[in-house]
């Protein structure tokens, strides 16, 4: 059997390495509601660099 390449698509190490103790962050322990925040976050981080990058103020 060929061996494929295995995406992990779940945030594994940003789960494991959240803060425990911070009054910053919010600890979240239900793996799926970490990993919709995840994307959420990232998706708000690209489309925020999409608008730098072409100029535009981004609300």
């Amino acid at each position: 059997m060929a061996e494929k390449d295995i995406k992990i698509k779940f945030p594994l190490w940003s789960f494991l390495n959240q803060p425990v103790f911070s009054s910053k962050t919010k600890l979240i322990l239900n793996p799926r509601e970490f990993a919709y925040l995840y994307r959420v976050q990232l998706l708000e981080a690209c489309w925020a660099k999409e608008c730098n990058s072409k100029g535009r103020p981004c609300n």
